[in-house]
């Protein structure tokens, strides 16, 4: 008798060594979440918890053939997409999920703490923006990140150009996008998601004082692995962003850079509050 499998998805991007980051990280939340992680390597970090020093590209055609090995294999519930680190490697990946336009998509981009690839990294912008964003379900973007995104087809502005941004991702067929680090005059922090009709939640949380990093990490890959569990992207979303604060508020001091999110602490509370369940199932 076989026995069940619990939700699979395919994640693609860096590894990194702390695991605050990367594939260890989305590893480490889509098990929180009850899910199975599938892993194809785009990148191999050298860095700690101050700082990624420097790193390597793994060729298009490796992630190409990790990729559709595995898929060959397994049913995914799921795709979740990092730091893609090449415009090849953006072509690779887009040929690969058009071949699953059924299966959702969640694409976070960005990682701040990369260092800076010049023009390349331009021209992986506007790859990113041609060959990824329309294919994509829930693309997660900070405030910041959309403004960046948005220079590769309009002038740097010091208007509030969020929901214009926003909406233009979507006309270029990008189903929702999430933005973390919106205005909001209510508390420190709000995060926004629109789809084709405009806001359709605005989410506010308190500020958690400290520097962290793998917060971005942590809500993307929540979010891939609460719709492979079957939530609907608005409540995905919000249960992804509880799970993330918890995880901040709970975060650990692994070295003597920034902290790390746990995204464990379910599992570390006392004997007489232990719940077993992991949350948001």
């Amino acid at each position: 008798m076989q026995n069940q499998t619990s939700p699979l998805i395919l994640t693609f991007g860096p590894t990194d060594p702390v695991g605050a980051v990367g594939i260890q990280a989305d590893l480490a939340s889509f098990a929180a979440m009850g899910c199975h992680g599938l892993s194809v390597v785009t990148a191999l970090f050298i860095g700690d918890t101050a700082r990624i020093e420097d790193m390597q590209i793994i060729d298009a055609d490796w992630v190409s053939d990790q990729a559709r090995v595995v898929l060959e294999d397994m049913p995914v519930a799921a795709f979740k997409v990092g730091a893609v680190g090449s415009v090849e490697n953006v072509s690779a990946i887009a040929e690969i999920v058009s071949d699953y336009p059924d299966i959702p998509l969640i694409f976070d981009p960005f990682l701040s703490s990369l260092p800076d690839q010049g023009a390349e990294g331009e021209d992986m912008l506007m790859a990113i923006r041609e060959l990824l964003v329309p294919q994509t379900t829930v693309l997660v973007l900070s405030n910041v990140e959309l403004a960046r995104m948005a220079e590769t087809w309009r002038e740097p502005s010091e208007e509030d150009m969020m929901a214009v941004d926003a909406m233009r991702l979507i006309e270029m067929g990008c189903e929702y996008v999430f933005v973390t680090g919106t205005p909001s005059e209510l508390t420190d922090v709000a995060n926004t998601l629109f789809d084709e009709g405009g806001v359709i939640r605005h989410d506010n949380w308190q500020r958690i004082s400290g520097s962290y990093s793998g917060a971005g990490a942590t809500l993307a890959a929540t979010i891939a692995a609460l719709l492979a569990n079957g939530l609907d992207i608005p409540e995905a979303v919000f249960e992804a962003q509880e799970f993330t604060v918890a995880s901040i508020a709970n975060a650990q001091r692994l070295g003597m850079g920034k902290l790390v999110p746990d995204r464990y602490f379910w599992a570390r509370e006392s004997d007489e509050e232990i719940d077993l369940t992991p949350p948001l199932q």
